[in-house]
């Protein structure tokens, strides 16, 4: 069963009519607030409240928690997105679309980070098993991982080119993994990485023969 959007004067009215196109009940549903909506002054300037209501069948515990948390922080920092959440079997996985939702992302990915080990140990509160939570926002993620690989790649033959030691720029640690798996089969050149948090770097260092 789909979800549906809904407007209204208040939140409850436009919940209560996406109730009955459902056919469900409150606790069968996830409700996203969309838009509060507001009054105006004097009856003028007022707007609609909208909210989207997700069945909650075919939804695991987890995926409901995680779909109510990130749609109670983009409310709340008053971000209009649509989060999807899945439960594969490594990982729950979210993906957060929409516009000017670069806030949530930051520089190289820091505040998305946070981001995802915040909601990550909400989800995960009071649970016997701990899944994995993977956030990505507007496809950020694979996005860098294509910049990283290439940027990978043009490094590596700067580093044999020159015949010198390649040193990049401060990366999280994920980033810095993406390096490493990027030329582990480059027979020519070596990866490490140096330096302490947060300023740990990865080296390219071409191969002595």
């Amino acid at each position: 069963m789909e979800s549906v959007e809904q407007s209204g004067r208040t939140i409850e009215e436009a919940t209560e009519a996406a109730l009955s196109k459902l056919g469900l009940g409150l606790s069968q549903v996830v409700v996203e607030v969309l838009d509060e909506g507001s009054k105006g002054i004097f009856g003028l300037g007022s707007k609609m409240a909208r909210v989207k209501v997700i069945p909650r069948e075919e939804r695991t515990e987890i995926e409901v928690k995680a779909q109510r948390v990130l749609a109670d922080i983009l409310r709340i920092l008053g971000l209009r997105g649509d989060a999807r959440v899945e439960k594969t079997s490594d990982a729950v996985r979210a993906d957060v679309t929409g516009k000017g939702l670069g806030v949530l992302i930051g520089k190289h990915g820091q505040t998305l980070d946070a981001l995802q080990f915040l909601v990550g140990l909400i989800v995960n509160r009071g649970r016997e098993e701990r899944s994995s939570f993977i956030l990505d926002v507007e496809g950020y993620r694979a996005k860098r991982e294509d910049v990283l690989r290439d940027l990978a790649g043009r490094l590596a033959q700067k580093a044999l080119e020159e015949g010198r030691n390649v040193v990049l720029e401060p990366m999280l640690a994920y980033e810095r993994r993406i390096i490493h798996m990027a030329l582990q089969g480059n027979p020519q050149v070596t990866t490490y990485s140096q330096g302490e948090e947060p300023l740990r770097k990865v080296i390219i260092a071409p191969k002595r023969n």
